[in-house]
């Protein structure tokens, strides 16, 4: 089987192409502000991102012919993981969506390369708003704001899987926490084969990141809200964008903080620290829920390369349970081996309603 693999993010476009499971391109595309900053809107990136994969595709001499092409699942509404066929519902609810963000173009873009070869399905899988939450979970202090997921869905259940693999036993039959540690930060809890609890990571739930803010004090928030100083598209940017390490330091590149702190800023190791020690805090809450009985803490993202940041985090949370790193992310492998498992029957394709 040929399946292609299209990943946008927030400034690359990341594409795979796979035979069965063996990858034969990988490859990150990134843009500059400058690439994107004629485009409006994200929306308006579809055709540029479309023609990008395309191009390098001719470019690498890799024939446009494929069984399946995957993209990365969109801010759709909570619908359970695993594997969907891009359709009509779909298309219409990644249109109009409420929040916008890059990954928005996955499904898109699948669908109308799939549209381009016979017998070409298209399809995503395991989207940031995979949201399969015990009850309880879902229960904030105001019935007007019950809580929703935004996570980083695809690269958790992916690395999980990993883990299981190497230890010889079945994803669904561990319990286990993990964080995914890049721009964003999210930490969701596992618990034989399902997300019981995950956070709204885009909004702001968690500890802050490079990009964004974290939770943040309530009152506070509502009298900036209300102070005049910014519009609601400011203070969305004061959230997610223009907020955590970036709003603290002008910067989210942990190497170039870390390189500060070697130089002797001590106001930039105090907010690193900091990240830090709101991570391990958000870790420590989550092991509540599997009352203390963890099989492992996975560490994941691009931040996980960092020993400064590693190493600790694992002085604080090595109490809880053994910790496996895994630096990175495996996003690209899992969209190929979901859309594999799809057309081989050994995953159920899920409807989008």
């Amino acid at each position: 089987m040929k399946i292609l693999a299209v990943n946008p993010g927030s400034t690359s476009t990341k594409i795979a192409v796979y035979e069965d499971k063996t990858p034969l391109l990988v490859r990150n595309i990134r843009h500059t502000v400058e690439d994107l900053a004629v485009f409006p809107t994200v929306a308006d990136q579809f055709d540029f991102r479309k023609e990008l994969v395309l191009q390098q595709l001719e470019k690498e001499g890799i024939p446009f012919q494929f069984d399946a092409v995957i993209g990365r699942g969109g801010l759709l509404k909570p619908i359970a993981g695993g594997v969907y066929e891009v359709n009509a519902a779909m298309r219409n609810d990644i249109m109009h969506a409420v929040r916008t963000h890059a990954c928005n173009l996955g499904g898109l873009i699948a669908d109308q390369l799939a549209q381009l070869i016979p017998g070409c399905r298209a399809f995503i899988a395991d989207p940031g708003v995979v949201d399969e939450l015990n009850a309880v979970a879902r229960i904030s202090g105001s019935p007007m704001m019950p809580r929703i997921t935004i996570w980083h869905a695809l690269n958790q259940r992916a690395i999980a899987r990993r883990f299981a693999a190497e230890q010889q036993t079945r994803y669904e039959d561990l319990d286990l926490i993990v964080c995914h540690l890049g721009g964003g930060i999210s930490i969701a809890v596992h618990q034989h084969g399902k997300a019981v609890d995950a956070p709204n990571s885009l909004d702001g739930e968690g500890p802050f990141s490079p990009e964004r803010a974290g939770s943040l004090p309530s009152g506070q928030l509502v009298d900036l809200c209300f102070s005049g100083r910014f519009s609601k598209e400011e203070l969305k940017s004061r959230i997610s964008g223009r907020a955590g390490l970036n709003a603290h330091l002008g910067t989210t590149d942990v190497v170039q903080v870390e390189q500060r702190i070697a130089n002797g800023d001590k106001h930039a190791e105090l907010v690193l620290d900091a990240m830090i020690y709101n991570i391990a805090k958000g870790i420590g809450a989550a092991a509540t829920v599997l009352y203390g009985k963890i099989d492992a803490i996975l560490l994941t993202g691009g931040i996980a390369y960092s020993d400064y940041v590693i190493s600790r985090l694992k002085e604080r949370i090595s109490f809880l349970a053994p910790i496996a790193v895994y630096p990175g992310e495996d996003e690209m492998e899992a969209l190929a081996l979901n859309a594999l498992g799809a057309l081989n029957k050994k995953l159920t394709i899920l409807k989008y309603k």
